[in-house]
């Protein structure tokens, strides 16, 4: 992993004291909330429904195991909301829960003491108070976190593939390219107040795994005829109201010119960018409002920073190498580890299958930890599984650990030996469900439960479809189904990109929601990026458990075999079959179906 320098470390000390500095003139009196909004969220502290949310940077999702111990010391000792404050959110949110009519499937009882990790490798806290904060920061100055540009309109936490510098069809190792992103971008005077947020992805494989379509600069590694590598460079991409797909800008961009060419592109966007309304303000606007227009704007200031400013950010050789050099290949411990698995059971077997990955080094594997547990929102972790994840990385993985764009955490440097160790503990721990890729590893953004922005709660979704779908032999059976849950048109749960999309939407002050079919994130099985398609009016909270059911039913019912994918099916097939279903589902018929057809499986 990537160290700190000295003047790094200096720097995030110093941004915690001023921020304490910061904090104690506002509770003085010295600075009002509305002065100190934009420093506190400069910070990453946000207010939300119900208490403060602070959101920490993981850059590119590395996170170390001494980390996850202070991210654990975090959740057990400051994520702790005042008791008063917290029935008060529990009461408003069991009244929500009972004003839906039909939703037998209970929602998980609020939780305090945990970190959730975002679809954007993230990781944020609900409960802490503000009057915390200053000591949260220092705690996390300690080990080279922070949450500078997690918030505001600025260059966000930037991410790349969870498989990067590990994968066999990888072309670049892009974490150094991001970790250098990273350092020219944070506190960038010039895109301090961008006309909105900004994110930025790489992927260095042969298959997109980091989304890069849907983000505002998308950077996919590629070789030239020649033999170079660069970066095919996409523009505009984002999801909230107007879901459009990146453009791609630059076919080939040697990487020395990363910088460079960033610049002219955040440049122009802080130029031309609107201000007027903020549901307009994001590049992916400008770039399809102006289309060629736009490329050529780009390209005129890339132009002008290489000819008239003499390029300042070309990369050199020396600088690649010495930011190279912190993403060697760890020391690893010695292999072998004692374990009584049984290797030829077949919950471990399908284990291998659905959450143990190739790596370039045939000795290692990657192995993905499932955060989709019952009773737990997607990407929740208690204090004691952090300090346990951190054991785990010490004890298997080289003290690396690494978030993933799917809100689970993946061990990058796992003896093949090891194997059989690693499951056994992780499965004692509830992280070794099979489940990888398929329905139930599904992603979902915290939503109305503690979002003040949601127009509806995302966790009781998941938390009934979990538990609807809570029989492995059947969620293997219906194979690799991308599921994702939105509080809110923002779009945090990625909706917009699942073979399965579920959207909450307020509609006379109850909760309702949209259901998408079709979407892609641009993986290898999902094919292009695109936007799923509505399938029909919005339905309430008690039907999305039946219209899921009726869907997959015609699923099992329409596929030429057990091996088509859920998305191939739906492209052969179209979406009129299934938004008959979905439009036809009613909870209670289909809960029946659903067991009848389960009753039949095993009968047989």
């Amino acid at each position: 992993m990537y160290q700190y320098t000295a003047f790094d470390q200096e720097f995030i000390r110093l941004r915690a004291a001023q921020f304490r500095d910061q904090l104690q003139r506002w509770q003085a009196g010295q600075l009002s909330d509305e002065q100190f909004l934009p420093l506190r969220l400069q910070n990453g502290w946000y207010v939300q429904r119900h208490a403060p949310m602070l959101r920490v940077a993981v850059p590119y999702g590395e996170i170390s195991s001494a980390q996850l111990r202070v991210l654990a010391r975090i959740a057990r000792e400051f994520d702790q909301p005042d008791a008063d404050l917290f029935a008060q959110a529990q009461a408003a949110q069991d009244a929500l829960q009972a004003s839906q009519p039909g939703l037998t499937l209970a929602a998980p009882p609020l939780k305090w003491g945990y970190a959730h990790f975002t679809t954007r490798t993230n990781v944020q806290f609900n409960w802490i108070p503000l009057a915390r904060a200053a000591d949260v920061m220092d705690l996390l100055a300690s080990v080279q976190m922070h949450g500078i540009q997690t918030s505001g309109n600025t260059i966000r936490n930037i991410t790349c593939d969870a498989l990067a510098g590990i994968a066999p069809d990888e072309i670049l190792d892009t974490r150094p390219f991001a970790e250098i992103l990273r350092q020219w971008s944070t506190l960038h005077p010039e895109f301090a107040f961008l006309p909105r947020k900004f994110k930025i992805a790489f992927s260095g494989a042969a298959e997109d795994r980091a989304a890069t379509g849907w983000y505002d600069i998308g950077l996919r590694a590629v070789r030239s005829e020649a033999g170079g590598v660069g970066f095919a460079v996409s523009v505009g991409g984002g999801m909230g109201r107007t879901p459009v797909i990146g453009t791609v800008v630059r076919e080939f961009l040697p990487w020395r010119e990363l910088l460079n060419y960033t610049e002219a592109v955040v440049r122009v966007y802080n130029r031309y960018g609107r201000r007027d309304n903020k549901w307009k303000a994001r590049i992916k606007i400008l770039a399809k409002a102006e289309g060629q227009r736009f490329i050529d704007a780009v390209e005129a200031e890339y132009q002008a920073i290489v000819t008239h400013d003499g390029a300042p950010h070309t990369i050199s050789d020396a600088e690649l190498a010495r930011v190279q050099a912190g993403f060697a290949v760890p020391p690893l411990a010695p292999a072998n580890l004692p374990s009584s698995t049984d290797t030829a059971s077949t919950a471990y077997q399908r284990w291998l299958t659905q959450n143990v990955r190739a790596h370039r080094l045939p000795q290692l594997a990657a192995v993905t930890l499932s955060f989709k547990r019952a009773g737990w929102a997607p990407g929740d972790a208690d204090a004691d599984t952090l300090q346990a994840l951190a054991d785990l990385a010490d004890r298997f993985s080289a003290g690396e650990a690494r978030v993933t764009h799917t809100q689970n955490l993946l061990l990058p440097w796992v003896h093949q030996s090891d194997l059989p160790a690693l499951y056994a503990q992780a499965r004692a721990l509830g992280l070794a469900q099979p489940n990888i890729g398929l329905l139930t590893d599904m992603i979902a953004c915290p939503g109305g439960d503690f979002c003040s922005l949601a127009n509806a709660r995302a966790i009781p979704i998941a938390a009934a479809l979990t538990e609807l779908f809570a029989d492995i032999d059947e969620v293997s059976d219906l194979g690799p189904i991308d599921l994702h849950i939105s509080g809110c048109i923002n779009s945090c749960g990625h909706h917009h990109s699942g073979h399965i999309g579920i959207l909450g939407v307020d509609k006379d002050g109850k909760e309702w929601y949209q259901v998408t079919l079709g979407g892609s994130d641009g993986s290898a099985l999902s094919g292009p990026a695109t936007p799923g398609k509505v399938v029909g009016p919005a339905f309430s909270a008690a039907e999305v458990p039946g219209v899921v059911e009726a869907i997959l039913d015609s699923y099992r019912a329409l596929r030429l075999h057990a091996n088509e994918p859920f998305i191939a099916t739906l492209r052969r097939v179209g979406h009129e079959p299934f938004k008959t279903a979905a439009n036809g589902a009613r909870l209670g018929e289909h809960r029946a179906a659903h067991a009848a057809h389960a009753a039949e499986t095993s009968a047989a």
